[in-house]
């Protein structure tokens, strides 16, 4: 009798192990992956859980990822750079290619700032270790000005916000979709993108011990992510209106970004490592990490076959 009740316990027990489903944690920036990837349709039938947290930028979400918070999520490459420096566990699994334009310093629409040589002397509000940061530091080297030609006053977005709203700065060097919603909303000016300037990468990045204990997770979610940019190359309006919805913002500001960002997902090659080390080069000699990275040391090239499948090669 014992014997019976305790086989029906561990039958139930096997039984519940199987239906359980496991909870992949993924951090989001204004409802970028999730926003995709419900207007293409792909999160039916997962095998898994996804538990969205949303961040208003990269460095609270690499936070939470070294803390444990959270297992993957999308960062730029000047954020994941400055958060390697100083050793948040994290590991760059997928490439994301865009155009440069959604990068950009921005100004006011009555501002006598016109270009970013303007902006000599002049206080710029960003983030530090920011692709915003990012941007300024190429622009000033490409001019071989030196740091201290403009005033970088280092805010987070919402406080960059106010700040440039109110007059305390001259220009916010941004990204989307900040800068679209500071274009189609207030009709706000860029005076320079990171066009020609910066690699314009970005990645997706998960922890390392969801690499080692949640693979099939992470590749699944990669392989749907995948799919889900490449329909919405040819879907902006589609996207845009799930976007729209999801953020409570108004459809013109996503077309305005949607429209020129051509965002798309890659593998890890060697040419996003050689476009990292050039963000990891150019923090490195203005001083803003401490030490020279291997950009081959921060990526796994592992997802590669997950991220070909989900863009159909």
């Amino acid at each position: 009798m014992i014997r019976a009740i305790l086989a029906a316990g561990l039958l139930l027990c096997a039984i519940a192990a199987a239906n359980a489903q496991t909870t992949l944690r993924v951090g989001d920036q204004k409802g970028n992956s999730q926003a995709v990837m419900e207007a293409a349709d792909v999160l039916k039938d997962l095998p898994y859980k996804i538990e969205w947290k949303e961040f208003p930028a990269a460095a609270p979400l690499l936070e939470a990822l070294g803390a444990g918070a959270i297992e993957t999520g999308l960062v730029g490459d000047a954020p994941f750079t400055f958060a390697a420096a100083v050793n948040v566990p994290a590991k760059a699994i997928a490439a994301i290619r865009q155009s440069g334009e959604g990068l950009a310093i921005l100004v006011p629409r009555e501002s006598r700032i016109h270009s970013f040589e303007d902006l000599k002397g002049k206080k710029i509000a960003t983030g530090r270790g920011s692709i915003g940061h990012q941007l300024i530091l190429a622009a000033l080297e490409s001019r071989g000005w030196s740091a201290s030609d403009v005033q970088i006053v280092f805010l987070a977005p919402s406080d960059a916000k106010v700040a440039y709203t109110q007059g305390s700065v001259d220009a916010w060097s941004t990204w989307e979709p900040y800068v679209s919603q500071e274009e189609v909303l207030f009709q706000s000016r860029r005076v320079l993108t990171a066009e020609g300037l910066t690699p314009g990468i970005g990645f997706q990045v998960a922890s390392p011990d969801a690499i080692r204990d949640k693979r099939p997770e992470l590749e699944e979610f990669l392989r749907r992510l995948t799919a889900a940019r490449a329909w919405s190359l040819t879907n902006v309006s589609a996207y845009a209106e799930t976007w729209s919805k999801l953020m409570s913002i108004p459809p013109a500001v996503p077309l305005n970004w949607l429209g020129r960002a051509k965002i798309r997902f890659a593998p890890i090659d060697d040419g996003v490592v050689a476009d990292e080390q050039k963000t990891i080069d150019l923090y490195f000699r203005s001083g803003l990490i401490k030490q020279k990275l291997n950009a081959a040391e921060i990526v796994d090239r592992s997802f590669s076959q997950a991220i070909g499948k989900g863009a159909g090669l």
